[in-house]
């Protein structure tokens, strides 16, 4: 029989296990652990919430000299400071901030004796304008970043008092709360205001409105004396709206031709084509389809109808049975033999269009009917290709204006040639097939890349292209003179537009 000795060591546990109800309960304890988790998950979620309300609900309009703006934050956005004007659906674009949202700017209200004073000649003080856009911005900054650390700090102690409990108590909700609406506040101070100098703006606007927009910085670029100088400020970055304004050319009632490429069967952005084009000269340079089958070609083939007139040479990617089929609904093929007829024969290398002497040279890799439309060659231009194109383009330098060809690579001893021996009468290349717009200049010589207007077409869903084209304006009298190329692009996800005017520098003509 135990004594009462042994009975006391079982029972303190000098010897053996101790009772059951004395174990530590591993499962409650990891029950424990994770509601704290989630507690303090929930504080930090309500903090984040609450700040994202603020930023995004907050706005602000202060009155300058110049008239009334409006400012406020959209999140989700690359970073940019948007100087926007509802007025006329347009803007300027500056990557100057790291935060991923951006900034705006809205323009609501134009005070009419300013602008009354412009129209009539008068100076505009552009140092008061920059000193109020700078305490605008500064003091907007300054009360969006308290009241999101505010708004944000509320709402976590509002949910840290609503889940208090024995297993998590205020002691560390609280301060929780405080300290992640503190490094908000922090991370708003360090990101969200501009950085740097603010300048080559992005103009944009949306769909139809982009000619208004680009009308309107060429309008600004013509005013003498009037906002011609570097606005670096944080706020009235619209840098260089105005450059050397006195030796720009106005480019109203200017003849204007459209110039897209590379399609790739993208349907869906033919309607975009059509509006661009306003019935106006389409010129398409190339990569209508992907393999230029009677299929593609059926789907495709309104486009001829899309410009008045339409314009087409053909691209790696066509074939020489859609340009069959496109010459016999009334478009105009060229080809380095000249332009295709629709009974098959051809006419003059050099077609009188739009007021223009134009050429066009079909691509090397251009599919073939009789070869069941299959890939030909690696579609990269083969030794003596570029040799073989300077050749044709010879005996018509000096005679013709614009010449359409797909690949720019078969560009490269030309260009060389005439780097050498510049041209008196000015030269424009129409390419495609890089996805990418561009514009290019030498003493004599212009090319353009309109980018690609299928956005890289249904069969490049993972390439990360816009839909874009080009706008050309030049004149005719008393010469040809290349004036300007608008690179448009458009967000297929959004359908936002941007725009960017190159000016082409006017070169001597023949007499």
């Amino acid at each position: 029989m135990a004594s009462v000795a042994e009975r006391h060591e079982q029972h303190t546990g000098n010897g053996g296990p101790p009772p059951r109800h004395l174990r530590p309960d591993l499962k409650s304890r990891l029950i424990t652990s994770v509601r704290r988790a989630l507690s303090i998950l929930l504080v930090v979620a309500a903090t984040c919430g609450g700040a994202y309300l603020a930023l995004v609900a907050y706005n602000q309009s202060s009155t300058l000299s110049v008239g009334e703006i409006r400012m406020s934050v959209s999140p989700g956005h690359r970073g940019a400071l948007d100087v926007y004007v509802p007025l006329v659906d347009w803007g300027a674009r500056f990557e100057a901030i790291r935060a991923p949202l951006r900034l705006r700017v809205d323009l609501q209200t134009i005070n009419r004796g300013v602008a009354t004073g412009l129209a009539q000649g008068q100076s505009l003080d552009i140092d008061r304008v920059r000193i109020e856009a700078q305490e605008a911005l500064r003091s907007f900054i300054i009360r969006l970043i308290l009241l999101t650390v505010g708004a944000g700090a509320a709402l976590g102690l509002l949910t840290a008092f609503a889940i208090r409990s024995r297993v998590l108590r205020l002691r560390w909700t609280a301060p929780t709360s405080v300290l992640t609406a503190v490094g908000i506040g922090v991370a708003m101070v360090a990101l969200i205001p501009p950085r740097g100098e603010i300048s080559d703006p992005q103009y944009y606007a949306h769909g139809p409105d982009i000619p208004r927009a680009l009308e309107a910085v060429e309008a600004a670029q013509r005013t003498p004396g009037v906002l011609d100088q570097e606005l670096d400020a944080q706020l009235v970055g619209l840098a260089r709206l105005v450059i050397d304004p006195g030796r720009r050319q106005s480019l109203a009632g200017q003849p204007t031709i459209t110039v897209a490429s590379d399609l790739h069967n993208n349907a869906v952005a033919l309607d975009v084509l059509e509006r661009a084009s306003d019935d106006g000269p389409l010129f398409f340079v190339g990569d209508l389809t992907d393999r230029g089958s009677p299929l593609e070609t059926a789907l495709v083939r309104r486009v001829a109808h899309a410009g008045d007139p339409f314009v087409f040479v053909s691209g790696n990617h066509d074939s020489d049975y859609l340009s069959r089929e496109l010459a016999e609904e009334g478009a105009i093929v060229l080809t380095r033999r000249g332009r295709l007829k629709a009974d098959g024969s051809y006419g003059p290398v050099i077609n009188r269009i739009a007021g223009l002497q134009v050429a066009g040279y079909d691509d090397p890799f251009e599919r073939l009917s009789s070869q069941s439309f299959r890939d030909r060659f690696d579609n990269i231009p083969q030794p003596g290709m570029p040799e073989t194109f300077a050749n044709w383009l010879r005996p018509l330098v000096g005679k013709v204006d614009v010449v359409m060809v797909h690949e720019p690579q078969l560009l490269s001893t030309a260009l060389q040639v005439l780097k050498d021996d510049p041209p008196e009468r000015p030269l424009v290349f129409l390419v495609g097939h890089t996805h990418e717009t561009d514009v290019a200049t030498q003493p004599g010589v212009s090319v353009i890349n309109g980018g690609s207007i299928g956005a890289g077409g249904t069969g490049n869903l993972t390439e990360s292209t816009a839909l874009s084209l080009a706008r050309f304006t030049f004149t005719l009298k008393p010469s040809f003179q290349p004036l300007a190329a608008d690179l448009v692009s458009i967000d297929p996800g959004t359908g936002n537009s941007s725009a960017r005017r190159e000016i082409l520098e006017p070169v001597g003509s023949t007499p």
